[in-house]
């Protein structure tokens, strides 16, 4: 086991450059984000802190990672596969899903996975391009904290601007109520 750690301490990573010093937006407020972000390329791990690791990181030393003293999280990118975190997921204090464009959403069913079929209790992390358009859509999927980006997105939450959507067209394990006569229609519970 000492061996196994000692190259886990060696590992050389690159930290991400993208998402360093990113906004994190949760429980309404920005907060300053204390995990230590890496791709597996250049530098070292700092063993003691908070760390998100990128799936392939995680997989290839998931014991001795799951077995830190420390905050641990996984960064998802999009397209693969949530399924692989599932045995893992009491271990983990984040999930961290990517969202690379406006367009992309195959997060939100990695989100709603991860919450409705696996009831992961730990927090879901969108980053990458996170619009505040998304981020009520987001939140219903069960995404609880946003790394932003988009700067009109910044300046509309410090603002204290967040959309209101009333009617949904895909319903979600919220306990929404059918809209009128069009069934896929929901309206929030309450």
């Amino acid at each position: 086991m000492a061996a196994v750690f000692e190259s886990l301490i060696t590992i050389h990573i690159k930290f991400w450059n993208r998402f360093s010093n990113m906004p994190l937006y949760r429980n309404g407020n920005f907060e300053d984000d204390s995990y230590i972000r890496h791709d597996g390329e250049t530098s070292v791990i700092d063993v003691d802190g908070p760390l998100i690791v990128s799936l392939e990181i995680f997989l290839s030393f998931k014991t001795v990672l799951l077995n830190r003293v420390a905050s641990l999280g996984v960064f998802i990118a999009a397209g693969e596969n949530i399924e692989d975190l599932v045995d893992d997921l009491a271990g983990l204090d984040i999930v961290a899903l990517d969202f690379p464009a406006f367009s992309d959403g195959r997060n939100y069913s990695s989100a709603r996975i991860l919450r409705e079929r696996y009831a992961y209790k730990g927090e879901i992390r969108a980053v990458g391009d996170v619009l505040i358009d998304q981020m009520p859509l987001m939140k219903r999927c069960g995404i609880d904290a946003f790394e932003i980006t988009h700067e009109p997105t910044i300046k509309s939450l410090e603002t204290g601007h967040w959309p209101e959507i009333s009617r949904y067209l895909q319903p979600v394990g919220l306990g929404e109520v059918p809209a009128g006569t069009r069934p896929w229609a929901r309206t929030q519970p309450g």
